[in-house]
Order: C-alpha cells, then structure tokens, then sequence
C-alpha cells in the first residue's frame, strides 16, 4: 500500500507594507481630530457658554461692534443692610451657597458630662472599695493601689481627689463628709487628700505598735515568702526605722529561722542587698524542706518494715500451734489422769482426819478446794471424777 504524500501548507501572499502604513496613519490622523474635538468642547465647558454676537441694526453705517469677551463670575453682593437684619442675610446667602456657619457664640459643654464620661472611665478600671479600717496595712494598700490606677488614668489633681472619694463606701465615707464640712474639697489636691487619710487612718499608738512589731517579727512557721511579704508590709509603715539597705538587710536576718540564717550567712560574702537576700533565703528553704521529706520518707519505709514483721511473725505463731497439737495427741488424757490421781489421793487424806468427828464422807459435803493438775490448767477436786 502506497502513502499518499504529504503536501506542504501554502504560505499566504504577502501584503502590500505600503497599505498597512497609509492605513496606520489613517487611523492615527481620525484618533489626533477626535482630540482635538474634546479639548475644545472642554475649552468651551470652562469659559462657559459663548455670547452669541448680535447683529448690527440695519443702518446705513453699522458701527463697529467690539467682541464679547466672556463674563467672569462675580461673587454675590451684600448690599448695606442694618446690623439686626445682617445675621438673616448671612445665614441665606450661606444657605445659598451651602457653606456651614459657625455659631456666634461656642458654647461649652455642662460639667455633669464630663464628670458621666469620669465616671465611665473609673468604672471600668474596678478600683477597690475603702470601707475604713483601723489596720493601718490595710489602709495603706488601698491608698497604693488607688495611686496607681489615678497615675494610669493620667487625671488631673481635682479629678484624683474626685474618683478617689467615689471609691469610699460605710465608715470612710462619713469621714469624708466630715472633711467636706470643714474645707473645700473642690480645689483640693491629691497631696491634701493623702495628708488627711493618713491622719485619719494611720493612728500613731497603732503604728507605734507596727514598729514594735517589725523590731521583733520572726519567720515562725511562714514560709519564705509570706514572711517577706509581711516584712514588707511593716517596713513601709515604718521608714524611720529603715533608713539603708544595710539595715534592712540585718533585720530580714533577724526575721529568718535559724536553720535558714544559717545557710544564707555561711558564704564568705553575707548578702549585701535585699533580693540577694531573699533569693539566698529561698535556696536555703528549697533544699532544708527536701531533706525533711527525705527523712520522712525514709522513717515511714523503716515503720512499714516493722509493722510487717510483725504480722509475720503472728502468722508463723498461729501456724504452729495446730502443728504441735498434732505431734503429742495424749498430752490431753495425761492431764486428765493427772487430775483423778490429785483428787482421789485429797478425798482419802480428808476422810482420814474426819472419821471420828464428822460421818463419812459419802453422807457430808466437804470443802472442795482448788487443785492446780498442771501449769496453766485448774478446777476444782469435786470436778474431778471417782
């Protein structure tokens, strides 16, 4: 079978390059006079509509008429109007040309929106509530906590004594009201309000008593960090007494267990400043409590091996009780034997000496005394039979 050969595709006649390019420029000669069009329909939109020129009368010598130039556009004339009419112009022509006015006068907001918008904000912060309290650490933490969240608020000195004053509730709020019968709490600032509450809340025999307290306060069953964290508390209460770091550093010592003192001071160099200190302090307690659950753990092993050799050794014990039962079974009747030798060798001894006096023994009831057949095991003789 024969193939029918493959024919080649024709190529196309070329086209004329002289009649593409008149044709190019066709089109860009149509698209340059479309432009062209829309930049003067553009002019024309700008200098707005053309005048149209009127014709000359028909005389016999028109005079020559000079071009129309275009009108610019004129800004709207306010005639002169007396000064109470003035402002109803002004606000038509305004309205005219939807410009906003301004007000003549701006007037300000009302002080009850601004103290809402205060309040909000405080609200939000949840600051802690001051009933009153005669313990002076109490006080003191509300007053720092209040200060930091007035700081964060970044109020002003009326606006601090304002929310901070909110924030009393019961007892403290009657003595605020008392302050506020007796000067200006309006102008007050933050310093003033600090100085009253504390004259209020930090009684001086109270905090005597602190300083007392600080000078022999001991760690006791604390742990490390609830004795520091009260350590903390009355020292801010007593600055007078802590006057260097030194010094607090000597009494936090002070404050320790001995055991504790101990590690933290057997350094060559003793602690020189206080979180030195405290973290020694922690070391210390971290390993001395694991030697105590090692000795816990170790003294609870040995009690559990005591108590089960014992219970050992009571198992053994009863196991061998039936065993020797069962290697002597006439241990029993021996002992029986025993008995009746006993108590017919005591009923001749008594006949004996009570023949002449009493009847014989069959007519009278003699005293049964308690004989003793072997260690351990006793009746008495009448229980004994023949």
């Amino acid at each position: 079978m024969v193939r029918p050969r493959r024919t080649m595709p024709v190529n196309p006649p070329a086209q004329d390059l002289t009649a593409i390019l008149a044709n190019i420029q066709r089109q860009l000669q149509e698209q340059q006079q479309e432009m062209t069009l829309i930049r003067e329909q553009l002019a024309q939109q700008n200098q707005g509509p053309r005048v149209q020129e009127v014709p000359p009368p028909a005389q016999p010598v028109p005079p020559a008429v000079p071009p129309v130039q275009p009108i610019p556009p004129v800004a709207p004339h306010v005639p002169n109007i007396p000064p109470v009419a003035q402002p109803e112009v002004r606000q038509e022509i305004s309205r005219n040309a939807e410009v906003p006015v301004a007000p003549a006068e701006v007037q300000m907001q009302p002080q009850p929106v601004r103290e809402d918008l205060l309040y909000e904000r405080f609200r939000k912060m949840k600051a802690p509530e001051f009933e009153g309290s005669i313990d002076p650490i109490a006080a003191d933490n509300w007053l720092i906590d209040m200060q930091v969240i007035l700081d964060f608020m970044r109020l002003t000195e009326q606006e601090k004594v304002l929310c901070a004053s909110f924030a009393l509730k019961k007892d403290a709020r009657h003595w605020w009201i008392t302050v506020q019968m007796r000067r200006n709490v309006l102008t007050m600032s933050w310093r003033d309000f600090v100085d009253e509450f504390r004259a209020m809340y930090y009684n001086k025999e109270v905090l005597a008593a602190q300083q007392d307290e600080l000078t022999s306060f001991t760690q006791g069953s604390m742990t490390v960090m609830e004795a520091v964290k009260k350590f903390e508390q009355l020292a801010r209460l007593c600055p007078n007494l802590i006057t260097s770091e030194t010094e607090k550093v000597r009494l936090m010592m002070k404050m320790f267990r001995t055991d504790i003192a101990r590690q933290v001071s057997a350094r060559n160099s003793p602690p020189a400043t206080v979180s030195d200190c405290i973290e020694r302090a922690l070391r210390a307690e971290y390993w001395i409590n694991r030697d105590k659950e090692a000795r816990a753990q170790f003294y609870q092993s040995k009690k559990e091996e005591k108590a089960l050799a014992k219970t050992n050794q009571s198992r053994q014990s009863t196991e061998a009780k039936p065993q020797a039962q069962a290697s002597n079974p006439n241990a029993q009747g021996d002992q029986h034997l025993l008995c009746l030798r006993q108590g017919r060798a005591l009923r001749e001894k008594l006949s004996s000496e009570h023949t002449a006096a009493v009847p014989a023994l069959s007519e009278q009831k003699l005293p049964t005394p308690a004989i003793t057949c072997s260690p351990g095991y006793t009746r008495r003789s009448i229980d004994c039979p023949g």
